[in-house]
C-alpha cells in the first residue's frame, strides 16, 4: 500500500492562510462528531458515504483528509488513492490535534 502524505495541523494552518487556492478540506467524521467542532469551510462526507459521494470532490484540487486524531482519514485517503485522486494529504493528528495546538478554543472530545 502507498503511503499518503502527512500534513501536521501547523503545516496546514500556514498552506490555509498563505493558499489563493485552499485545499479542500474533507470531514470524514460522524455528524455529531462534526456538529461539536470543525475546521472553517470543511466539507462533511462521513466515511461510511465517500464511496457513494466521491464524485462531489475535485480530482485537481489538493485534498486535505480529517477526522478526530487521523486513522479514520488516513484510510479514506488511501481509498480515494486507488480511486484516482492524486493531490491527497491526511492531517495527521486530526482535529483533536488542530483544538490543542492551534485553536485552543475549539471544542474537544
Amino acid at each position: 500500500m502507498e503511503s499518503i502524505q502527512q500534513l501536521n495541523v501547523s503545516q496546514l494552518k500556514s498552506r490555509l492562510a498563505q493558499a489563493s487556492d485552499p485545499p479542500i478540506l474533507l470531514d470524514v467524521r460522524e455528524g455529531w462528531e462534526y456538529n461539536l467542532c470543525a475546521l472553517s469551510g470543511s466539507v462533511h462526507i462521513p466515511m461510511g458515504q465517500i464511496q457513494a459521494r466521491l464524485n462531489e470532490l475535485d480530482r485537481n484540487r489538493e485534498i486535505v483528509v480529517v477526522c478526530h486524531h487521523g486513522m479514520r482519514s488516513n484510510q479514506v485517503a488511501h481509498y480515494m488513492a486507488h480511486q484516482g485522486y492524486a493531490k491527497l494529504y491526511n492531517l495527521s493528528g486530526g482535529i483533536d490535534a488542530w483544538a490543542r495546538e492551534i485553536d485552543q478554543n475549539m471544542r474537544t472530545y
